[in-house]
C-alpha cells in the first residue's frame, strides 16, 4: 500500500489529482496505520498526495472558479 500511495501521488501531479491525491492520502495512512515497513515511501505517498490537492486548488483559483472555458 505504501508503494501505490507513492505511485498515484507522483501520477496525480500530472493527471487526475482530483481522484489520485485523495487515493494516495487514504493508502498512504492505511500502509502507516498498518505499521508498513516502507514508512518513507508512505510518507512521501501522504505528502505528495497534500501537494496534488493544492495543484488542483492552486489551479481551480487560476481559473477563477471555472475549470471549462466557453468560448
Amino acid at each position: 500500500m505504501a508503494v501505490a500511495s507513492f505511485v498515484l501521488g507522483l501520477i496525480g501531479l500530472l493527471l487526475f489529482n482530483i481522484v489520485f491525491g485523495p487515493l494516495a492520502l487514504a493508502l498512504g495512512a492505511l500502509a502507516l496505520l498498518r505499521g508498513t515497513a516502507r514508512r518513507g515511501r508512505a510518507l512521501l505517498g501522504l505528502a505528495l498526495g497534500a501537494a496534488d490537492l493544492a495543484v488542483f486548488a492552486v489551479a481551480l483559483a487560476g481559473s477563477h472558479g471555472s475549470l471549462w472555458q466557453v468560448g
